[in-house]
């Protein structure tokens, strides 16, 4: 048997300007895919840890330790301590 876990987001309310086709790409498919439209937003800009250029990038800033902490990627980067 698989248990529910918490998800604790700490989800914050953000004022973005998207195109209204976006809206509604993220609308339809919070809609096929059973979930909220802010699970939908959430689980796609997370899937962004995939880019191993994005993470490299992420590794060459200088004093990234911080930046790494809030992403919560400890595990997928090396962080600079200069």
């Amino acid at each position: 048997m698989r248990y529910l876990e918490p998800e604790n987001k700490n989800a914050k309310r953000v004022s973005w300007e998207i195109s209204e086709r976006t809206r509604e790409i993220v609308k339809q498919y919070a809609e096929y895919a059973e979930k909220s439209e802010s699970d939908t937003v959430d689980f796609f800009l997370t899937n962004i840890l995939t880019d191993k250029k994005f993470l490299t990038w992420i590794e060459e800033k200088r004093n990234n330790k911080r930046i790494v902490q809030r992403m919560g990627i400890e595990d997928k980067v090396k962080t600079n301590s200069k």
